[in-house]
């Protein structure tokens, strides 16, 4: 780890911590993102992509033993899918527990992505809370591939911009979205 990597987790960790937003890094492409147990925080994200809120929102959390705390009975068949793809996969679950209401979709389902990235798995472990992960872009316009495809507004309407892989020019696509049903079936909604 280097010393921007450092600097930019104790950054996002304060601004997170104080229900600010950051943008930053993901296993797939740069997202907006806030502490996902806190309401007012997904609001300010809300507003910044001038998105309606009855859209859900994309959880990332660390890893497996997480899931269990903010899905209630999730349907032992997800952790051998999980196992078994290769890109970085949202699946939306039933019955989510203990996120902020207002990321949640009406039915109150959640998309959650285990996070692989090595930037976003060491904020999530030092943080300790699931964060928001949705893509930094205003709503109605498409996702930025690169960091300098962000929109100003994007850039300028957050507390914190993350540093670490901005000069990245590989470009970026989002994840995969999969639908686990009650019953351990996979809909893909978007591969």
């Amino acid at each position: 780890m280097t010393p921007l990597f450092n600097s930019d987790i104790e950054a996002c960790l304060r601004v997170l911590e104080s229900g600010g937003l950051i943008l930053y890094p993901t296993d797939t492409i740069w997202g907006i993102g806030c502490d996902a147990t806190n309401e007012a925080a997904v609001t300010k994200i809300f507003d910044l992509k001038k998105r309606p809120d009855s859209k859900a929102l994309i959880v990332l959390i660390a890893d497996e033993r997480s899931l269990l705390q903010y899905v209630a009975s999730p349907h032992i068949e997800v952790f051998d899918y999980i196992m078994g793809v290769s890109k970085p996969t949202t699946i939306i679950y039933d019955d989510a527990i203990g996120l902020a209401s207002n990321l949640l979709a009406e039915d109150g389902s959640v998309g959650i992505r285990i996070c692989t990235d090595e930037f976003c798995k060491h904020l999530i472990k030092r943080f300790r809370k699931p964060i928001v992960s949705t893509s930094a872009n205003l709503s109605g316009f498409p996702p930025p591939t690169v960091f300098s495809d962000i929109d100003i507004a994007v850039t300028q309407g957050v507390d914190y911009v993350v540093n670490y892989r901005q000069d990245d020019l590989t470009p970026a696509s989002p994840s995969a979205v999969v639908k686990c049903s009650k019953d351990g079936r996979f809909t893909i909604l978007r591969p």
